[in-house]
């Protein structure tokens, strides 16, 4: 009798052990996949890579939308045709947009949204010059004047996302710099339109 309860004894014993290093070894394993879970949601990468072309393209890009939404305000109240008037209206709504989201960019990207160090010539902006005659300009005149500057300035923004789109390597900012190359190669179009029968 006291053999069995000896031997009983110890086969208690060992299932004991084996199931305290049985839920020991399940601890680990559901801490082990806790651990991996959180690290593969930290390594998701919200901004993916950005390098020195895509942060200087949106520092850049922003002033030169800022100043073809300038320009393209004037319009209302100057502009005597209708596809100026409307044009104008075109690009403030689809430019104002991308200066946010730009902005929005460099700020995640903890870049400074005024790029410093670097006082770089960019294309096809308008000088101080024209723009203060475009401002004093009306009817055909202004509508003549617009035309021209615009040409310009969306062929200086088609350079500058091509440049982007060689050096740069952000998905977002590619996406971005391609329909700026689409939606204004098509607007000098319409714009090249106008100022011939202008």
């Amino acid at each position: 009798m006291y053999r069995n309860n000896n031997g009983l004894r110890r086969a208690l014993i060992t299932i004991g052990i084996t199931v305290t290093a049985s839920l020991g070894l399940a601890a680990c394993a559901s801490s082990e996949q806790s651990g991996h879970d959180t690290s593969h949601g930290a390594s998701t990468e919200p901004d993916a890579t950005v390098n020195d072309a895509d942060i200087m393209f949106a520092q850049m890009m922003i002033p030169h939308h800022e100043q073809a939404v300038e320009m393209a305000e004037l319009a209302p109240d100057r502009a005597e045709d209708s596809e100026v008037l409307q044009l104008a209206e075109e690009i403030k709504a689809a430019q104002d947009p991308e200066i946010e989201l730009m902005t929005t960019w460099l700020t995640e990207w903890d870049q400074p949204v005024e790029p410093g160090g670097h006082d770089m010539p960019m294309a096809g902006m308008a000088s101080a010059e024209q723009l203060s005659d475009l401002e004093a300009a009306d009817g055909v005149d202004f509508d003549r004047m617009f035309v021209e500057l615009m040409i310009a300035h969306h062929e200086g923004a088609i350079v500058m996302a091509e440049e982007v789109l060689a050096d740069g390597v952000n998905p977002d900012v590619r996406k971005l710099a391609e329909e700026i190359i689409e939606v204004q190669a098509a607007e000098i179009k319409t714009l090249t339109a106008i100022q011939e029968r202008l």
